[in-house]
Order: C-alpha cells, then sequence, then structure tokens
C-alpha cells in the first residue's frame, strides 16, 4: 500500500516552476495543432473538477459542489454545471492493438524470431505446420485478413518483401511510420504512465516505482551523437528481451487486473541556456 507524504517537498512556487517546464512541450504541441487557450482552458477546468471528485473525497463523506469549488478554484456553478461530464479516456483503436500484439507476438514466440529476439523472415504462407506470416497474423486475430494486414503493413512501411517473397519486419519504422491512430494512441499512454510514475514517487514515500535517467549537459554534438547510437541499441535490446519474458510468462499466467509496462525515451539536444521560470501570479491576475 502507497504511503503519501505528510507534506509535498516543495512550495507553490516551485511546483509552478516545475509546471511551466513540464507543460512548454504541450502547449507547443497545442498551438501547432491549432488549440488555442480558450479550448485549452476548457479541457483543463473539467479536468480539475474530475481529478478534484474521483481521487480527493473524504473517507465516508460525500463529495459536494461546494467542496470541490473550494479544492480547484472554480466557481461552485461551474462545478455544478461540469461535474459527472466524464472526460474521454484515450483507447488504443483496433487495428493498433492488433498490430501491437502480432508484432509482440513476432519478437517473441520462438516460432517467429531468434534467440535475440530478432525478428525471423518469414514467408507469405507456409503448407505445413511452419512459421509464416499467414500463421502469424491467424494465431493473434480472427478479425481481420492476414492478405488485409499485409497490405496495410507493406503501405506503413512496417514490413518489406524480399525477392523470395519472405516478409522482413522493420522495428526501425514500426511506430513512426505507424499511421496517426497509434501515434496519438502511444503518445497518450506513454506519457501518461511516466508522468503518474513521477507524479506517484513524488507524492509518497518511499517513492515506489523505478524511474531513473542519466544526464550529461555541455557536451559536443558528435558525442551527443554516438551516445544516442549506442542508448537505442542498448535500449532496443533490453525491450526486446523484456517482451521475450514476459510474453513467455503470460501463457501460463492466471490473469487479474495488474498492469506493468517499462518504457525508455533517448534524446540527444541541442539547448539554448535556461532561462528562468518565474510567473508573478498576481501580476497575471491584476492585467
Amino acid at each position: 500500500m502507497l504511503k503519501p507524504r505528510a507534506k509535498l517537498p516543495f512550495s507553490e512556487e516551485g511546483l509552478q516552476a516545475m509546471l511551466i517546464r513540464v507543460l512548454r512541450p504541450l502547449v507547443k504541441l497545442a498551438l501547432a495543432s491549432g488549440f488555442n487557450f480558450t479550448s485549452f482552458s476548457v479541457v483543463l477546468r473539467r479536468l480539475y473538477i474530475e481529478v478534484a471528485e474521483n481521487d480527493f473525497a473524504l473517507a465516508n463523506k460525500q463529495q459536494t459542489d461546494s467542496r470541490i469549488s473550494l479544492l480547484t478554484g472554480i466557481h461552485r456553478k461551474d462545478v455544478s454545471k461540469h461535474r459527472g461530464q466524464g472526460l474521454t479516456s484515450a483507447t488504443p483503436p483496433l487495428a493498433v492493438s492488433q498490430t501491437g500484439r502480432l508484432v509482440a507476438r513476432w519478437l517473441a514466440d520462438p516460432n517467429y524470431c531468434d534467440d535475440t529476439g530478432a525478428p525471423r523472415p518469414l514467408a507469405r504462407t507456409a503448407a505445413d505446420d511452419g512459421p509464416s506470416f499467414e500463421r502469424l497474423v491467424s494465431e493473434g486475430t480472427k478479425d481481420v485478413h492476414p492478405r488485409a494486414v499485409l497490405d496495410e503493413w507493406l503501405d506503413r512501411g512496417i514490413v518489406s518483401l524480399d525477392q523470395d517473397a519472405f516478409v522482413h519486419l522493420d522495428l526501425s519504422t514500426v511506430i513512426p511510420n505507424a499511421g496517426d491512430d497509434a501515434l496519438r494512441h502511444y503518445f497518450t499512454r506513454n506519457l501518461h504512465d511516466h508522468t503518474l510514475a513521477a507524479v506517484t514517487n513524488i507524492m509518497n514515500e518511499p517513492p515506489p516505482y523505478f524511474e531513473r535517467a542519466v544526464h550529461y549537459d555541455q557536451i559536443s554534438s558528435a558525442l551527443a551523437a554516438r551516445l544516442d547510437a549506442i542508448a537505442r541499441a542498448e535500449a532496443m535490446a533490453m525491450l526486446l528481451r523484456l517482451n521475450k519474458i514476459a510474453h513467455q510468462a503470460v501463457q501460463a499466467d492466471t490473469g487479474g487486473d495488474s498492469r506493468w509496462i517499462t518504457g525508455i525515451y533517448v534524446m540527444p539536444q541541442d539547448e539554448k541556456p535556461a532561462q528562468p521560470a518565474t510567473v508573478d501570479a498576481r501580476t497575471e491576475a491584476d492585467e
């Protein structure tokens, strides 16, 4: 059971500076997508109300509009208007979840990968019970024909065909060329899970989740590129190994309500000198 901290280890001013840095990339995404401040603030208001209602209720006491208004600073009339209008959570489109399952199987099932977890080239069909792309898809889903999956993956660049008509999986393009639905899904899921782990660690003592990173600043672009290449190779090897272990273990698992995820990001970047992230809330409010 998690043990909440008696007091969070930073002031309101400190939290403000943290949020400015964390939210900056999301504001950049919103502006690039034509999602203006008015639209963003509507979502944020509803989210404040929903989180206050669900995560900050007192034990054995009914959560009221007045208490939610007190917690959030949102007028009670707005709380009453928006309360209960649950925000829609992003769910993976069927094609995205199918692709994820099939690729995971290709990278973990001994019939379809080698000892290192690298995907084997697969014949499109096989007369016997040997491994083939058709068999891979048929074992993973009954909802779509293997030829339809192959055509879609060829179009996305996820797979290619060699001169002998063997199907090759290209790991480097699984996500970048997976389509808009997949990009939205993985962006939302990965960023949510990482943020949730970090926030939970801050709010509880001891921190329950493993979250670590290696940082080196003020290095040359050549060294950053070399470290980037090494990190990508090491990270992919670890993910392939974990996927294989998990895939095999799931076969004998009884099932339940738990979820497990491991994610990695690698980012070389040329940064401008950091600017102080401060805002005078009183001045903003007075303007």
